[in-house]
């Protein structure tokens, strides 16, 4: 018997300010809640994405390192759309939108330097 394969279910990056991480990723439709585990920091958690992944920003500090080598994707509805609204939060426009073989795509980095990748795929596109 073959077994599934793994699911992503946790995503965590860090960010120097978390409000204006929060402010930036709010844009994307996603909602946080502060969280801190025992003695750890406070940190952001979304509720869960479709499938059931988390997303949480955690502060930048010395000992954990830079994640900003990290991209991250997400699915919308509108790229085009996004592009202004992410920008006023503090995000900058790597690659402006354009039709690819995904779809509608477009890449913006995030007020600390995560590139992010939006989609919006055509229906007849495979998921």
């Amino acid at each position: 018997m073959q077994t599934p394969p793994p699911f992503l279910n946790l995503l965590v990056i860090r960010s120097a300010d978390l409000d204006r991480a929060e402010r930036f990723y709010r844009v994307l439709g996603l909602h946080f809640e502060r969280h801190r585990h025992g003695t750890g920091p406070e940190h952001l958690a979304a509720e869960p994405c479709e499938g059931g992944a988390v997303f949480e920003i955690y502060p930048a500090n010395a000992k954990a390192g830079s994640t900003t080598s990290v991209r991250i994707g997400f699915s919308v509805d509108a790229v085009d759309a996004c592009l202004d609204p992410l920008v006023e939060a503090g995000g900058t426009i790597i690659q402006p939108p354009a039709d690819s073989e995904w779809g509608r795509r477009a890449v913006v980095a995030d007020p600390d330097g995560h590139r992010v990748e939006l989609v919006c795929r055509p229906p007849s596109a495979p998921q």
